[in-house]
């Protein structure tokens, strides 16, 4: 496997393991954007709107699924650049285990608790059916969600973010086509772009398992392998199920927040959910950058290069920075345009809320990219407690914009919610980070 991000120049290693990463993301993200766009096109305003109000509540459980896969990968990783392939493939056989009973807990949880968790969150009534059809459908293939997520991650542990990134491309395109067909040509409507959903993405899972057993022997596991490991179950756990909580933590403050919006009806709802979307797509380089530093750092860790990873830090806050302030302007100078791919010119008060949102949060940027940088950073390097508090910073923080500031502001307050969020989250990530920084160089002899 590829061993370039212990070799070499640590940020042209970390950019070139993220570009197949960040394609990856962008394809991944196409999934949901060919919904949104397809079901607000094709179906309405209203439809978009049930859409939009599931997003909080399905990161809440497919965020912990993808959370937990990235930090099962991180021990993986860690075996992997100090050369231990008999520790690479008993990390991946326990993963499996974890996965499989961990995918039937938030199967049977998340679907029938699916309609009840969308009443508390006052989903509008003429919303509610709509927004269950399309959740219900997505928590149904929780588990294809989470071993694909492992697959992707195990490969990328051994250093190959392209492979994921094909599968991915593949499944984005026979998504788009099932939108098409389902909710265009059968017209399945919402049910129809939740479907299209699960069969790519069970598509792309396929695919991974089958590349794994013909090219990867590092992760071809026997049914000797399969012996669960206990105390390893228990390292991994104690990485994988915090960056899955971090996530799940991430996903309450915002569902306490779509619940302040869902109070403020269908065009707020619209509207957020529009620039979300545009939203996500531009963050992507970052949350790339910043995954690649969660294995940059277990690889190297793990081959004792602690000097490489100071460098690979400093240098990928740099670059990542940069690229969030270029961005923020592309998006405030293009706001108008960029609402109007999902909702046509029929509806000015939607866009003109959806202008404000990004007009708020894009100016916020530069404060995610320390975040992603610092978080995945200290998660490489096996630690959990900070990375959760920081989580639990967030959540206060969008516990407060939703439950006090939207009621007596209105959208305006919502707007603020995420760039809030990022400076409690980093409060507390930069002091644990300084704090390993100093422990590293002391403990090891570096300036």
């Amino acid at each position: 496997m590829d061993s370039s991000l212990i070799k070499g120049s640590p940020i042209k290693g970390i950019i070139f393991f993220s570009i197949p990463l960040f394609l990856g993301n962008i394809f991944q993200q196409i999934y949901t954007m060919s919904d949104t766009l397809i079901v607000g096109r094709a179906v309405g305003v209203n439809a978009l709107a049930a859409v939009g109000a599931t997003g909080r509540l399905s990161f809440l459980i497919i965020g912990f699924a993808q959370g937990m896969t990235t930090g099962l990968s991180i021990i993986t990783a860690q075996h992997f650049g100090n050369g231990n392939l008999k520790g690479v493939k008993a990390s991946f056989a326990n993963s499996i285990w974890i996965c499989a009973g961990m995918s039937l807990i938030l199967t049977v949880l998340s679907v029938s608790l699916a309609r009840p968790l969308l009443q508390v969150m006052k989903t509008p009534q003429v919303l509610l059916n709509g927004a269950e059809t399309f959740i219900s459908i997505l928590f149904a293939g929780v588990t294809v969600t989470m071993f694909f997520n492992l697959f992707s991650n195990m490969l990328r542990a051994l250093g190959n973010s392209r492979t994921p990134l094909v599968f991915l491309i593949i499944a984005a395109v026979l998504n788009v086509v099932l939108d098409i067909v389902l909710i265009i040509g059968l017209h399945m409507g919402i049910a129809g772009a939740g479907i299209a959903t699960v069969v790519a993405q069970l598509v792309s899972c396929i695919m991974c398992i089958w590349y794994i057993e013909r090219h990867i022997p590092e992760l071809n596991v026997t049914k000797a392998d399969m012996k669960i490991d206990y105390k390893l179950v228990r390292e991994e756990l104690r990485i994988g199920l915090p960056m899955g909580f971090q996530a799940s933590i991430i996903a309450i403050g915002s569902i306490i927040l779509q619940v302040s919006l869902n109070e403020l009806g269908p065009q707020s709802i619209a509207a957020y959910t529009a620039a979300g979307k545009v939203d996500q797509l531009a963050t992507q380089p970052m949350a790339s950058l910043g995954i690649t530093m969660a294995t940059f750092t277990a690889q190297n860790f793990g081959a004792k290069k602690y000097d490489r990873i100071l460098v690979g830090i400093r240098q990928c806050l740099t670059v990542t920075i940069g690229y969030s302030i270029i961005v923020a302007a592309v998006i405030i100078l293009n706001s108008h345009t960029l609402v109007n791919l999902f909702i046509g010119n029929s509806e000015p008060h939607v866009t003109q809320l959806a202008q404000m949102y990004f007009w708020v949060v894009s100016t916020g940027y530069f404060l995610l990219s320390i975040l992603f940088v610092v978080r995945y950073a200290l998660q490489g390097l096996g630690q959990s407690f900070a990375p959760t508090m920081a989580g639990v910073a967030e959540l206060i923080s969008r516990i407060f914009i939703g439950a006090v500031m939207v009621p007596m502001f209105g959208f305006v307050s919502a707007c603020f919610a995420n760039p809030l969020a990022w400076l409690a989250s980093n409060a507390v990530l930069v002091v644990s980070f300084f704090r390993t920084i100093r422990n590293l160089r002391g403990a090891n002899g570096l300036k």
